[in-house]
C-alpha cells in the first residue's frame, strides 16, 4: 500500500498508471473484479463459501456498480471503448447473478441498503489500489486482522430468560432407543444405506404420492379453530405423538397453520421457526391468528427488542448465524424450517446453522417436534433430500438414524433383495412425509381464494415511507384541530366529529391532488418497496408449483420483478400496455406453451381483462388494486373456464403501512359491486373514493384514544 503522501486527496476516484505502464483497460479494476467474481463462483460450486467469500461478493458488486457509473459519465472515453467496458461489466454482473442463484443468501448483499462491513470497506480499498487506482484518504478503511464468522449476539431479554431457568432437564430416552437398536440383530450394519434409501424414491415410487398414514381427525378438538380436513390430519398426527414431518403440501394448502397447531397439539414450546425473510412477518401474523394464546416474537438484526420469554420465535435464514449460539441453548422443544429446500446445499452456511441447531435440540430433547415445510422438496435431484432428512434426524451424515435403522431392520431385507427398495421407501415415508396437491384436496378448499402475505419494508426506503405516512397523519390532525378551533357555530360534538373528519380528508385530497404527497404517490412508493419481495415469493412459487401470474400496477415495479426473475434464472413473459399486438401475443403464447416460461409479469391495467392464463393456478398481486372489481378481473385471468385446480391469489401487503388499511377498505367494498349488479342503487366505489376513505381511516385512527375502536 502506498504511503498517504503519495495519494491524491479529493472525493472522486482517478486512474493512475501501473508500474509497467499498462493501460487501465488491460490491467485496471475490471480484471480484478472478474478474477474475484470467479473465485466466489468456484467457492459456491465447491460448497465451501466462507464469510470472506461473502465479503468479496459484496465488494465486487459494489465496485461493478461504481465502475459502471464512472464509465457512463466519462466524457473522454470513445463510444466504442465505453461499450466494450460496459459489456465486460455486464459479464461480471451475470457471473454474480448466477452465483447468487446457487447461494440465495448472497442476494441480501446486493441491495442498495445492504450494510457494508469494515472488512468489506478494507477489501474495497485493497482491490482499488491493486488495480492502480488512488483512493482518497477519507475513503480508506483500516484493515481487519482476519475475516471471521459473523459476530454472535445474545439479546438482553434472552439472558434474562436463561437466568430465570438455568437448568434444563436432559432427556435420556434417546440413549434407551440406541440400546434397543444394539440389542437387536444388525444385518444391515455393514451395508451402505444412504444411497439405496435415496434411490428407493426414484426406483420404487410406482406413481404413488408419498404420504404417511394419517389419523382420522374427527376426534380432534380445537375450540374456536376451523381447519380443513387435510390440515387437521397432520395436527391429529402430532397430537397422537408423531414428532417428525416433511410437510411438502403445495403452496396454498396452509402449511404454516398446520405447523403452528401441531406445536400446540404436541405442547412443544418454545417453538423456533426458521423462515425466509420474505415470509417472516407473515409467520408472526399467522401465529397470532392460529395460536393467539401463545406469545410470538420476531428476531430482527441483533435481536434488540425481542421478547426472550416468548413461546414462538421467528428468525430468518440470513441472520441465523448471528443468533445460532443462544438459539441452540434456549431449550426449544420444537423447530420448524420453512421453505426447507433452502438448506439443500449441506455445505452452505445456512444449512450448517440449521443442522447444528437441530442436532443440539435433539441432543437435549429425545423426541422434539421437527417439521420441514416445502412445496419443493426436490430442486435438482434426489440428493436434495439429504439435508432435510438430516435436519429431521432420519439420517446421520453417513448412516440412517436410530428410528429409520430399526424400521429397516424390521423389514428383514437388504439392498441385495429386490423388495428392499419399496420397503425402504415406505419406511422413510412412515417417518413423516406428507405431500398433498391442490387437486388432491380440492373438496377441502374453495375454488378461488385470496391469501394475504404481510411483508416488512426494511432499509431506507421502508423508513422513508413510514416517515411520510407519519407526516401525512400529523398534517391531517393539524387540519382537524385548526378547523375545530375556527368553528363559530357553537356546535359541540362528543368525541370525534366524523363529519368534520370527512371534510378534512376531502380538503387534503384536493390540495395534494397534483403533488407527490397524496395517497396514490405513497402507494406507488410502497409498491416499489414491495417489488423485490413480491418477485422473490413468486420465484419460490414458480419453483414449487410451476407457472405463476404476477400482477403489478406500475411499470417500475414490473421492471424490478423482471430483473429479479432474470437474476434467479427464471423464465418470464412480459405483458404490458406499451407493446404491439404482435409482441403481446408472442409473450402470451410463450407463457401458455413454453415450459421454461414460468412467470407472466402482467400490468393490472393492460392485462387485467381479455386474457386466458389458466395454465397457472397461482397469482401474485404485488400491488393493491384500487377497487375490488379490478382485483377480481386480474384473478379471473386464471380462475376461468378450463381451470381444473383451485386458484390462490397471493396479495402482498406491506405491514405497518397504509397498505394494510387500503386492503381492508378494498375488502369492505367487495360486496358492493355484487349488490350494484343485483339492482341496488348504491354506486360502485371509484379509486378517488378509496383514497378519501384511506385518509378518513388515517385521521380517525390518529384521533382515536389508545385502546378504543374507531367509530
Amino acid at each position: 500500500m502506498a504511503p498517504r503522501s503519495q495519494r491524491r486527496s479529493g472525493g472522486t476516484r482517478t486512474p493512475s498508471r501501473r508500474k509497467h505502464g499498462r493501460a487501465r483497460d488491460q490491467e485496471g479494476i475490471i480484471p480484478q473484479l472478474a478474477r474475484a467474481s470467479r473465485e466466489v463462483e468456484n467457492a459456491v460450486q465447491r460448497g465451501n463459501l466462507t464469510r470472506q467469500g461473502h465479503v468479496r461478493f459484496q465488494v465486487v458488486a459494489l465496485l461493478v456498480r461504481e465502475e459502471r457509473t464512472r464509465v457512463k459519465a466519462d466524457t473522454t472515453m470513445s463510444e466504442g471503448h465505453r461499450s466494450e467496458q460496459l459489456q465486460r461489466l455486464d459479464g461480471i454482473a451475470i457471473i454474480l447473478a448466477k452465483t447468487a442463484t446457487q447461494e440465495p443468501a448472497l442476494f441480501e448483499l446486493l441491495g442498495e441498503d445492504a450494510v457494508v462491513s469494515e472488512a468489506a470497506k478494507a477489501m474495497r480499498v485493497e482491490m482499488l489500489e491493486a488495480a492502480g487506482i488512488e483512493v482518497p484518504e477519507e475513503e480508506e478503511a483500516e484493515p481487519e486482522a482476519a475475516p471471521v464468522e459473523q459476530r454472535r449476539v445474545v439479546p438482553r431479554s434472552v439472558i434474562s430468560r436463561q437466568l430465570a431457568n438455568p437448568f434444563l432437564t436432559q432427556d435420556f430416552s434417546a440413549a434407551e432407543r440406541e440400546a434397543a437398536l444394539r440389542a437387536r440383530p444388525r444385518r444391515l450394519e455393514s451395508w451402505e444405506l444412504i444411497g439405496p434409501l435415496l434411490t428407493s424414491f426414484e426406483r420404487a415410487a410406482g406413481g404413488a404420492t408419498a404420504v404417511m398414514q394419517l389419523p382420522d381427525p374427527s376426534s380432534l378438538r380445537l375450540p374456536g379453530v376451523h381447519l380443513m380436513r387435510h390440515q387437521a390430519e397432520v395436527v391429529a398426527a402430532a397430537a397422537a405423538g408423531h414428532r417428525t414431518f416433511l410437510l411438502a403440501d403445495e403452496p396454498g394448502l396452509g402449511k404454516t397453520a398446520q405447523a403452528l397447531l401441531a406445536a400446540q397439539a404436541a405442547d412443544a414450546y418454545p417453538l423456533l421457526a426458521v423462515v425466509p425473510n420474505v415470509v417472516k412477518a407473515n409467520w408472526a401474523h399467522e401465529a397470532e391468528l392460529w395460536t393467539p394464546q401463545r406469545a410470538v416474537t420476531v428476531v430482527h438484526g441483533d435481536g434488540d427488542g425481542i421478547d426472550g420469554f416468548a413461546d414462538i420465535m421467528v428468525v430468518n435464514y440470513d441472520i441465523l448465524d448471528r443468533h445460532a449460539g443462544w438459539l441452540g441453548d434456549l431449550g426449544f422443544r420444537s423447530m420448524v424450517v420453512d421453505e426447507a429446500h433452502f438448506i439443500k446445499n449441506k455445505t452452505s452456511l445456512r444449512s450448517r446453522n440449521v443442522l447444528t441447531l437441530s442436532k443440539k435440540i435433539r441432543a437435549r430433547i429425545a423426541r422434539p417436534l421437527l417439521m420441514a415445510l416445502t412445496g419443493t422438496p426436490l430442486i435438482n435431484d434426489i440428493e436434495d433430500f439429504r439435508a432435510i432428512w438430516e435436519f429431521l434426524g432420519w439420517i446421520n451424515p453417513n448412516a440412517p438414524g436410530v428410528d429409520l435403522m430399526l424400521a429397516l431392520e424390521e423389514t428383514g431385507l437388504t439392498p441385495a433383495d429386490p423388495g428392499f427398495y419399496p420397503a425402504a421407501r415406505q419406511s422413510v415415508i412412515d417417518l413423516g412425509i406428507v405431500r398433498r396437491r391442490k387437486v388432491d384436496v380440492a373438496a377441502d378448499i374453495p375454488a378461488r381464494r385470496i391469501a394475504d402475505l404481510p411483508v416488512e419494508l426494511d432499509g431506507a426506503l421502508g423508513r422513508s415511507i413510514r416517515d411520510a405516512e407519519r407526516e401525512l397523519t400529523k398534517r391531517l390532525v393539524s387540519r382537524y384541530d385548526s378547523a375545530l378551533a375556527a368553528r363559530t357555530s357553537g356546535v359541540v360534538v362528543e368525541g370525534i366529529d366524523h363529519e368534520l373528519v370527512r371534510r378534512v380528508a376531502g380538503w387534503e385530497r384536493e390540495d395534494t391532488a397534483s403533488t407527490d404527497e397524496n395517497v396514490f404517490a405513497m402507494m406507488r412508493r410502497i409498491g416499489q418497496a414491495k417489488a423485490g419481495l413480491a418477485a422473490d415469493y413468486a420465484a419460490q412459487l414458480a419453483r414449487s408449483v410451476g407457472k405463476v401470474v404476477f400482477f403489478a400496477r406500475h411499470v417500475d415495479v414490473m421492471d424490478i420483478a423482471e430483473a429479479t426473475f432474470a437474476e434467479r434464472g427464471i423464465g418470464y413473459a412480459s405483458i404490458r400496455g406499451d407493446q404491439t399486438p404482435k409482441v403481446r401475443q408472442r409473450n402470451i403464447e410463450s407463457f401458455l406453451q413454453d415450459p421454461d416460461t414460468a412467470v407472466a409479469v402482467c400490468s393490472l391495467v393492460a392485462a387485467g381483462v381479455g386474457l386466458n392464463l389458466q395454465v397457472a393456478s397461482n397469482v401474485v398481486l404485488a400491488e393493491l388494486s384500487w377497487t375490488d372489481a379490478e382485483q377480481t378481473q386480474a384473478i379471473d385471468r386464471v380462475h376461468r373456464i378450463g381451470q381444473d385446480e383451485p386458484v390462490t391469489a397471493w396479495r402482498i401487503i406491506a405491514s405497518q403501512t397504509i397498505d394494510t388499511k387500503i386492503a381492508e377498505l378494498i375488502d369492505s367494498k367487495a360486496g358492493l359491486a355484487a349488490r350494484a349488479l343485483d339492482g341496488s342503487d348504491e354506486e360502485v366505489a371509484s379509486s378517488a373514493d378509496l383514497q378519501l376513505e384511506a385518509l378518513v381511516a388515517l385521521l380517525t385512527a390518529a384521533l382515536t384514544p389508545s385502546g378504543e375502536s374507531s367509530a
